[in-house]
């Protein structure tokens, strides 16, 4: 497209008013979250975008599991098991029990549960479209 054309597209798809509604624009700022609290949710989210993480933290929901039967259970290595439960429990997501040279993990996080079963809930019901897994441009 040339310049012209990418103008014509710009102002059709523009507001010809900053605000519409005022009111609701007023709410939504009133209610939004301070920037901080905004990256750290974001960083949340960030830690459940890892297929390997979330592995380890769908296994723990049943309980907690010492690092070779999270190995085990999920198919990583020891050490990448070792790597992920490190940043999970820097970021509070997981503890850690010692029992003698063992340790064993659980979740810590209520609240990281309630996303895991609300995505899993999702997931289950409905049907994702995957362009970028089948090849489509």
């Amino acid at each position: 497209m040339n310049a012209s054309s990418d103008d014509g597209v710009l102002a059709m798809d523009g507001c010809a008013a900053k605000v519409v509604d005022a009111d609701r624009v007023a709410a939504v700022c009133e209610r939004m979250p301070a920037a901080e609290d905004l990256t750290d949710t974001a960083d949340i989210f960030g830690l459940l975008s890892d297929p390997n993480r979330l592995r380890l933290l769908v296994a723990l929901l049943d309980g907690e599991l010492c690092v070779c039967d999270l190995a085990a259970v999920t198919g990583q290595s020891e050490s990448g098991v070792s790597h992920a439960l490190r940043l999970l429990r820097a970021h509070r997501i997981v503890a850690a029990r010692r029992s003698g040279r063992m340790a064993y993990y659980r979740l810590e996080d209520p609240h990281v549960r309630m996303l895991l079963d609300l995505a899993l809930a999702h997931t289950e019901h409905t049907d994702a479209i995957h362009p970028e897994r089948d090849g489509a441009p």
